[in-house]
């Protein structure tokens, strides 16, 4: 299994089928991250971080701190995609597969908006 960014006429494999999505909140510009792994009943989030919170960024009761880190595995159902939208406005998304951490742009062009990550086909 392998997972794809898409947007618009492109689709970009990632050659992983786990991967981790971070960013930066626009206000609090804490670091949140997201393990998303590609299964048979679909994207399932395996485990949610944050540095911090504030401004609607709270970490849950259950999530736990390590390493600087509120981590929590969220009861979300199999997605069969997700939307990322890059306005301009932040710091662009970061791709990680196997620990190593690239901009969105390194996939992408600046300009493709909305980002939609799913299955490859």
């Amino acid at each position: 299994m392998s997972l794809c960014l898409a947007a618009g006429t492109l689709l970009v494999s990632l050659g992983a089928g786990e991967i981790t999505l971070t960013w930066r909140h626009s206000v609090q510009k804490t670091l949140w991250e997201e393990v998303w792994r590609d299964t048979p009943a679909g994207l399932v989030m395996a485990q949610a971080r944050i540095q911090g919170s504030g401004a609607g960024m709270e970490a849950p009761p259950e999530a736990r701190l390590e390493d600087g880190f509120w981590r929590w595995t969220p009861q979300l159902p199999p997605q069969r995609e997700i939307v990322m939208r890059r306005s301009g406005a932040t710091a662009d998304w970061q791709v990680c597969i196997d620990g190593r951490c690239r901009p969105m742009g390194d996939f992408l062009p600046p300009q493709a908006d909305p980002v939609i990550l799913r299955a490859c086909p």
